[in-house]
Formats: C-alpha cells, structure tokens, sequence
C-alpha cells in the first residue's frame, strides 16, 4: 500500500490559494478552482488514497487522537453528541489515517474525488470561505463529467437512539451560597438550569435546542453553554458555541448579551465595549468583589476580563464599565509561564476559579490542553505553574496520571478548578482521567481525591470506589463540605461529602418529582400542608418598591418548660395562593434550630408582577417535648402578610417581626 503524495498536492495547491487572494470577484474565484480541478483531475492515479474509492464526493470527519483517552470508541461517541456532529467520523485509534494522509496537525481537512484523489488540504482554523467554495466547485465540476449523481445517503444518527435524560453533557456547575442555589449549564440541552441543593427546579433558562437570542428565560436561547458565574441575583454565562457572555438576571427573569458578537473572533487584545467586542470559545468564568467578571477564553488561549464597573486591571490604567479586554496570554498555544502575563501562553484554558486568600491572591488555570494547572497573580499579573506539564513551553504532550509534586505530578485535559477557603486547597476536574483531583498549592502537591481512573458511574461508595466519565465543571458548597461535580458523560451532577467521603447523585426533580425536566412551563411551588387547626395571624398590608428586599424576624416561644424536640426538624416556609410569581426563584424553606436566635427571613420582591396585590404567607411548624416528660407535640401557625407592589413607595420597610406563643 503506497501512500499519496500529499506534498505533491500541496504544491499544486499552493498557487491557487495564492491566486484566490489576489482575485477580486467570487466568478474568477471559482474559475480559478475549476483550473485547479482540472489539473489535480489529470493526476488522479498519483493522488489517490490508499484503498479509498468513495465513488462520489464525501466528507468525513477522521478524529486521531492526541490522549490516550481520545481513542476510546465510547469516549468517541460521547464527543459526537456532545459536539452535535451529523456527519460520518472515523476512529483512527492508531493514526493510521493520519500517517497514511501524511497529516502534520490538528485540525486538518482533506477533501477526496470519486476516484478516492486527493483534491485539496485545509491545514489550521479559519478557512471556512475556502472549504465552501472548494466543495460546491468539485461538485459541479464532477457532475459535469458525471462521475457523481446528487441524492441522500440513508443515516441514522447515534444520538436518536438515546434515552431522554434530565440532563445532558452538564459542562460547568456553580453554588449560590446566599440563595441556597445550584447553576447548571446544562450543556447539551443548550440551557441553564437553577435548581434547590436538594435538585427542585427553580428556572429554567432557554430551550432544547441551539440559538441566540435574548428575551425572558421561556424565548431565549443559548448554544452549548459552559461556565457559569453567580454575583448577586445575576448569573453569568459563558455561551461557548455562540462565542458570547451573557447575563442571566434570577430577579426580572431576563437574559441579555454583555459581551462578544455572536460569531467567533480572532482578536488577541480586545478592548472595546463587551457587545461590541468579538470574543472566541469562552470557556469558564468567574466573578470577584471587585467588579470584574474573568473568562477562560479557549479559542484565543487567552484569560481576559469583563468590567462590570468601572475600574482598573493589576498594572493597568482605569478602564470604562462594560470594557472587555486581554489581560493574560499572547494568543500562541503554548504552556510558557511568564512574570509578563502578556507573554505567557496558554494551550486552550477551559477552567477557572478566583482566590484572594494570601500569599497567592490569584486565579488558579485548568489549562486543558497543556494538562497543567497554572495561576495569574492579581497584583501584577504574573502566570506560574502549579502542577503537571513540563519545563518546555512548547510541549503539549506532557500529561498522565500521577499524584506528585510540580511537573512530576500528570494531569490529562483538566477541565474544572474550585478553590477550597477554609482547607486552602484547589480541587480539580482531571477530566480524562475521570478523577477528582486536589491541589495544595503551598507544596505544589497533587494527589487524588475521588475516581479509579476509567470512565464509569458508580456512586454511594468511598472516594475511591466511585467512577466518573470526564468530568468538566466542579464547585464548593454546603458550608464547605459539599463538592458538586459536573459529571459530564454521564449526565449527572455528582455530590461528594467532604466528611463522609462518600458519593451520590443530585436529583433533578420537578413539581411532579420526576426525574423529566420540563423547559417551557413555568414550574408550581409545591409547600407543606397546613393542618386545619392552625391558627392564621394577619398582618397589615405592607406597601414595598419594586426590586427590593423584605426581612422578617421570626420569634416563637414555646409552653413554660418546653424544648425543640432532638431529631425531628422544625421548620418555616413561604407559600401564595394563586400568586406564584411572587416566590419565583425564591428560598421558601428553611430550618428552625434555635429559638434563641430569632429566624431572618428574606424575600426578595420581583420587579413587576401581573398584579400590584399579593399575599404572602409565611407558615410555621415546631416539635417540641415537654422537658419533664416524654409527650412530644406538633403545632403550626401562618401568618398572612398582604402586599402591595409600587414604584410609588420611597423606601423598603425595615425588618417585620413575627411573633407568636404557642401555649400548653
């Protein structure tokens, strides 16, 4: 079997592409393939592919895989739907193709003939103009000469044969302390999901299918979504495949672009106003006190910032609101460190996570591509290595699996970092390890935390008795006991118990507690039941401005020589009749531990309703045992809050007591 000169069709090629520069119309550009095609046509039986006689014109997608996870078949197909590809791809696990086509990078595209000729090789990115008028002019230049006839290729798709699932290739996860909240970037449904820690959906935020447009959570529509930020009652997204940042807001149910262009960009310094700003892949973001949204810029290999206000960059000068700019990275793929943040390189960061704890006062890099985890200083930008990798900025193929310190410790394709505040360590996201890894980033140590190394999916184990599929996205809640891990390939949101060191699996429920998430109606609050008997104390109307924050101070007092009782879980929720929309994303339960330190209970009013009137509810229940007996009680109490929503009120009232005394 003799290889085809792919040099020798280089060659050929090399003029026209010299000529398609200087041609001045899209006629003399396609005259100029024609020629081409005719000359490339004459040679045939030299540029023919080893064994390859697609009688017509095809196009496959051939995947050579740089890791060794990459050539796994499952893995392979897993990539495909992630990546809603249609077209044929062929495994070429021992780059037979790739030796064979005499390939010399990723990615390259090679168009054959009918008579399994080499016609043209696109080498790089960014030759889409070029692939369309090479395709469209072989197809009437061999129609012509009919040697291929136009018709549909039966198929059938891998992804039609799949079960539906809550979720889909969920890519980066992040935790609302305040709220008691998850975000998900529910990455194959192109949608973001907020859901309670225990998995009740809140909102759903765009549909199943791909798009870009702004409007209220039900109309918008993102693609392939991955990192997601939290600032306040504002949720940041990195709409990778859109190539744009958008901006979810929980409290006016509104999503809108703040950043990039729709389209992918090849800016390496940026600097404009965000929606004028074209952007590339952004992967990760991250939010920080000080006004600045960071983003993992993958397609660029860059770190760049969003301004949320106005402000300065490390070492820089002030900078409008709404700037979006380069602050880390020369654009070349590269694993170089550098005390200049502008010269170092970065090989497609994919994960980021802000840390403000000193000494290191920095965000820490999953930078995929280079298997390594870097950090840039947030006084001067400086970007040094952690772990992984090695000392050659110009090899990319230093990865594996091995706990160490520095470059004796391998990483394959990271893809996610959450710092760790109170431990003061970074837990990672070894993606094509299928581990969970933690970084100390005092002793450059890297070691693992939960995985077996090989893809799978158990969970209710120990640490390291549980499986993953390439995890993409993790994040720190719970107090700081929980990690929650977006694993990727199994469609799951994973919970790993920092103090039992055990894992399970989020739920994603909706009112009807199935496991079927429902993304175009609005979901119904579900409450406890009242009993009957419960007393209601009304309160008087409240008059509140739209967007603010009402408190209440819940105070409960219990018969003379009365405890909570031990174990079972006093409580208050938040419940409407008929007014749904006012608890729209809203904390509605909570536990009720001590009666010494008085409940706070916040609710945060929309900024418009379909009416001005509501009434809230706010309803108790407490166990409680006599502390001379073993007779144990249950007794409950609402109280009827009624509002009125106006843009007319000057201020928002000060905290509201609710007090009552339940007797013997």
């Amino acid at each position: 079997m003799v290889a085809p000169s792919n040099l020798q069709s280089l060659l050929l090629q090399s003029p026209l592409e010299g000529a398609l520069l200087e041609a001045l119309s899209r006629e003399e550009k396609e005259r100029l393939v024609l020629e081409y095609l005719g000359k490339v046509n004459g040679q045939a039986a030299e540029l023919r592919a080893p064994e390859f006689s697609p009688d017509g014109l095809v196009i496959i997608g051939v995947h050579s895989a740089k890791f060794p996870n990459e050539r796994v078949l499952d893995n392979i197909k897993s990539a495909v739907l992630r990546y809603n590809i249609s077209h044929p791809v062929v495994n070429d696990a021992d780059a037979t193709l790739w030796q064979e086509l005499q390939v010399s990078c990723w990615p390259t595209l090679v168009l054959l003939g009918p008579q399994g000729n080499l016609l043209f090789s696109l080498v790089g990115e960014g030759h889409k103009e070029n692939l369309f008028l090479f395709t469209s002019m072989a197809l009437k230049f061999y129609k012509e000469r009919n040697e291929i006839q136009s018709g549909q290729i039966p198929r059938q798709l891998y992804r039609n044969s799949l079960p539906e699932s809550p979720l889909l290739f969920p890519g980066k996860v992040a935790v609302d302390v305040a709220g008691g909240r998850l975000v998900i970037a529910d990455t194959g449904h192109h949608r973001i999901l907020v859901v309670t820690t225990d998995g009740r959906v809140l909102h759903t935020v765009g549909g199943c299918e791909s798009g870009w447009k702004d409007g209220s959570f039900s109309e918008s529509s993102f693609h392939s979504p991955q990192g997601v930020a939290i600032a306040g009652s504002v949720v940041y997204v990195a709409d990778t495949e859109n190539h744009l940042i958008r901006k979810v807001d929980l409290e006016t149910f509104r999503v809108s672009t703040v950043a990039g262009i729709g389209s992918q960009g090849v800016d390496k310094e940026g600097g404009a106003q965000g929606e004028a700003q074209p952007i590339s892949s952004p992967w990760d973001v991250t939010y920080g006190d000080s006004g600045v949204l960071w983003i993992a810029m993958a397609g660029t290999h860059q770190i760049w910032a969003l301004l949320l206000e106005e402000g300065t960059l490390p070492k820089g000068s002030g900078l409008p609101k709404g700037t979006c700019v380069r602050f880390a990275g020369s654009g070349n793929e590269e694993n170089r460190n550098n005390s200049y943040p502008h010269k170092a390189g970065f090989a497609q960061p994919s994960g980021l996570t802000l840390c403000t704890a000193e000494p290191w006062n920095c965000l820490f890099v999953a930078d995929s591509e280079s298997s390594t985890i870097r950090s840039v200083s947030l006084k001067d930008g400086a970007v040094k290595h952690m772990v992984g990798g090695e000392r050659d900025p110009m090899n990319l193929f230093a990865f594996g699996d091995v706990d160490g310190v520095g470059i004796n410790g391998k990483l394959q394709h990271p893809l996610g970092v959450s710092w760790d505040w109170q431990r003061n360590l970074l837990y990672v996201a070894d993606s094509y390890n299928h581990k969970i890894k933690v970084v100390d980033p005092k002793a450059k140590s890297c070691v693992t935390l939960a995985g077996i190394g090989q893809a799978g999916n158990l969970t209710g184990i120990s640490f390291l008795e549980a499986s993953f599929n390439e995890p993409g996205g993790l994040c720190l809640g719970g107090d700081g006991h929980l990690l929650y891990v977006a694993d990727t390939n199994n469609h799951h949101i994973k919970v790993l118990d920092l103090e039992t060191k055990t894992v399970s699996v989020l739920p994603i429920l909706t009112r009807e507690e199935t496991d079927v998430v429902d993304s175009t109606l609005p979901l119904k609050i579900t409450t406890p039941k009242l009993p009957k008997s419960a007393p209601i104390v009304k309160l008087e109307t409240l008059i509140v401005p739209p967007s603010k924050t009402l408190q209440f101070i819940l105070n409960i007092k219990l018969p003379a020589g009365s405890k909570l009782t031990v174990g079972a879980p006093s409580f208050w929720f938040l419940f409407t009749e008929g007014h749904d929309w006012l608890l729209a994303g809203q904390k509605t339960y909570g536990e009720i531990v001590s009666l010494s330190d008085p409940s706070q209970i916040e609710v945060h009013m929309p900024r418009e309703g379909p009416s001005p009137d509501a009434v809230l509810k706010i309803g108790v229940c407490v166990y409680y045992c006599a502390e001379d007996s073993s007779v144990c009680m249950m007794k409950s109490v609402a109280f009827s809050q009624p509002l009125r929503l106006t843009a007319e009120a000057t201020s928002s009232p000060g905290p509201r007591p609710l007090a009552y005394s339940f007797q013997g």
